[in-house]
Order: structure tokens, then sequence, then C-alpha cells
């Protein structure tokens, strides 16, 4: 019987995090992330931040990377003013994730990135980001959804070749394309949903949340694409 596939998710530090009797820091990711691994025929392996100069390293032990979602990106990080709607800036991670996503590049690892995760594989190919949208995120704290339309022809549209509704909470979003990145999806709205890197192997950035919801396709073609010799059957979630 072959491995599971091993799939690094990154994740965040929070200076208090209170459990039991223990307020401490904390490095933490929702729970919707491994389980989502999980469900599809994978391991989960949490990243907390950490020295970028070894992100090599630990990618090379990796068959697959996923940039979970999380606070906004820098905006020094691509040259950009901030605006007053901005969250405050997390630098740490930002260069753990940024150098995951381009030890993931160089090495031909498979990446997906979820939301801010997305932005960031955008800004670590030159992009630049929207700081604000309107209308992704109605109620703070609380998931809403809509549909994303694929674009044909595209990764994402082999992965899900129909207009789907997805659980979503963001209010950046992709402004200029990074270098080399395709869309392959679409809100009504025109913002940018999915974003993917032809001719680099299986690169896929989601604006939505798919931990948060039910459809295991995106996470099921990752790890197909980490194990490709040895197909995973098809899974369901429970």
């Amino acid at each position: 019987m072959s491995r599971k596939p091993l799939v690094g998710v990154s994740t965040y530090l929070e200076q208090s995090v209170a459990w039991g009797v223990w307020n401490l820091p904390a490095a933490m990711v929702p729970a919707g992330y491994p389980r989502l691994v999980r469900a599809a025929g994978g391991h989960a392996a949490l990243l907390p931040p950490d020295d970028p100069e070894e992100a090599a390293e630990v990618v090379a032990r990796l068959d697959a990377v996923v940039i979970a979602g999380g606070p906004d990106v820098d905006p020094v990080r691509y040259g950009a003013e901030r605006d007053p709607r901005t969250g405050p800036p997390a630098p740490e991670r930002d260069a753990w994730e940024l150098a995951l996503i381009r030890a993931a590049l160089e090495s031909g690892t498979p990446l997906l990135g979820i939301c801010r995760g997305m932005q960031l594989l955008n800004v670590a190919l030159g992009g630049t980001l929207v700081q604000h949208v309107e209308g992704h995120s109605e109620t703070v704290g609380v998931f809403g959804e809509h549909p994303v339309k694929p674009v044909p022809g595209t990764l994402y549209a082999s992965v899900v070749p129909d207009v789907d509704v997805v659980p979503a909470y963001h209010h950046q979003a992709v402004d200029r394309l990074g270098t080399g990145l395709r869309v392959s999806a679409y809100a009504e709205d025109g913002t940018v949903e999915a974003v993917e890197l032809p001719g680099a192997g299986w690169v896929l950035g989601v604006q939505w949340h798919p931990e948060m919801g039910q459809d295991l396709r995106l996470m099921h073609s990752l790890l197909t694409a980490a194990t490709p010799l040895s197909p995973l059957p098809q899974p369901s979630l429970s």
C-alpha cells in the first residue's frame, strides 16, 4: 500500500492564545485545513513561521505545500503605500510563507495558495494587490458564499469545470498579475478568484476557503499531483 502524501500547511503566530489554564503565544491554523488534507487522503504537517533560509530544506521533505489564509500581506512586499483599511503587518509570516512559495516553485513541489496564500503567490512573482474589495466579507467573522466561474482550458477548469458556489471571506485581491501567472477563475464582479502558473507543474491559488466547505476536488487534485504514480481513491468528507 502506497504511503499517503505529506502536505505542509503554513501556520501563524499569535501572541496570546487561551486554552485551559494557559494564555501563551501559539502557532496555529484553523482546524479545517488539516481536516481537508486528511479527508482528501493525505497527512498534514503544520509549518509555523521559521527561518526563511531553511524553507527549501523543509519543502524537500514534503509532497505538497498549502499556504493558508490569514492576515493581510504587508504592502511593502509589493511596493505600495498602506491603505488605512489594511490590517497590521505580520513580517515573520510574510517572510516564511514567501520563502515556502519560492522553494516549492524552484523544486516543482505541488502548491496550493488559499486566500492570503493566493495573494502571496502573486506577490512572490512580482504582482500587486488591491488592498480593499467590497462585498466579499459582508459580515465580520462570518464566511459568506458566492459563485466563481472557471476560465476554460485552465488547470482549475480541469478540476472544477462548471460555475461553483464557494465559501469566501476576504477584502483584498489580485491586482497586477505576477510574472507567468494566468487567471483561471473570476467572481461575478470581475474579482480574480483563482490563478495558476502554466508550465510549472501543479501550482494554483484560490481566493476562497475550500477548508470551510465540503468540496474535496481541489485538495484531491493537489494530492494526486503529489503522488502521480499512485492515484488516490476518491474519498468522502464526513
